[in-house]
């Protein structure tokens, strides 16, 4: 089963759960979702109008913490953490894996010193161990840690929640990467076209020369059937009279006999 499909299944859960609880009962399902191993984007469940509700109460803290799981990372929440409640150990390794989907949204090479700092990670092993079994095995990135250079090379990186606003950023990144495609096509479809014409001119040319060479060598053959006819025929006349020489020489002489 894809993390896609996995998804869709917790999601799902999570969201009917919160649709049947209120108030503080809804603190305890969202720390639950934000702990899940398997879970990594909620704003489907932030979108349950029980859990809007929770906006301006004495459990609104809660839907901040959710807000924070859906798009935030390791260092917003520290920066925000005295309004925010202390997360359980495997609410902050979510956050961590959040944050390195995040980093990977912009930059496909994450510097380790990036990394460690974003991560509060102090030592290179450390970092490769959260990468390959905390992130790598579980899916949710696939890349090459690069221990020379120093960096993590991102191959692949699930996509997390969009940011409030975020959505028409996307359309419009979105048009503009089609209209640059339609251009792109009607650019490659007009070389298509001249490369079509100059294939015909080309055919063309090249019969036009074919033709002439053959009027050529008509033209040579012709005449040298001529010269060769010319040729044979004086050889011929040649011929007759040394024959006829050839007979006059070859004739008995008459001799004259004396008269007795």
């Amino acid at each position: 089963m894809d993390i896609e499909q996995k998804q869709a299944e917790h999601i799902d859960y999570f969201v009917k759960q919160a649709s049947n609880l209120k108030g503080s009962a809804l603190s305890t399902v969202i720390v639950e979702a934000t702990s899940h191993p398997s879970l990594f984007a909620f704003s489907e469940i932030i979108a349950v109008p029980n859990v809007l509700e929770l906006e301006g109460t004495e459990n609104g803290a809660s839907l901040d913490l959710l807000r924070m799981f859906a798009y935030g990372t390791w260092s917003e929440y520290k920066s925000a953490a005295s309004r925010l409640s202390q997360l359980v150990p495997d609410q902050v390794l979510k956050l961590k894996q959040l944050t390195v989907l995040t980093l990977a949204e912009t930059n496909k090479v994450l510097p380790y010193d990036l990394l460690m700092q974003e991560l509060d990670v102090t030592n290179v092993r450390e970092l490769e161990d959260f990468l390959i079994n905390d992130c790598m095995y579980v899916g949710i990135v696939r890349g090459k840690l690069d221990q020379l250079r120093r960096c993590f090379e991102v191959q692949f990186a699930a996509g997390r929640d969009l940011r409030p606003g975020q959505l028409g950023s996307m359309i419009q990144t979105l048009a503009n990467w089609l209209s640059t495609s339609e251009n792109l096509l009607v650019s490659i479809q007009e070389k298509i076209k001249w490369a079509d014409t100059m294939s015909e001119v080309d055919k063309k040319h090249k019969k036009e020369v074919d033709e002439r060479v053959e009027e050529v060598k008509k033209t040579l053959s012709l005449k040298a059937d001529i010269e060769f006819r010319g040729h044979e025929e004086i050889f011929s006349e040649h011929g007759g009279v040394m024959d006829f020489e050839e007979d006059r020489s070859s004739r008995p002489k008459r001799r004259r006999h004396p008269i007795g």
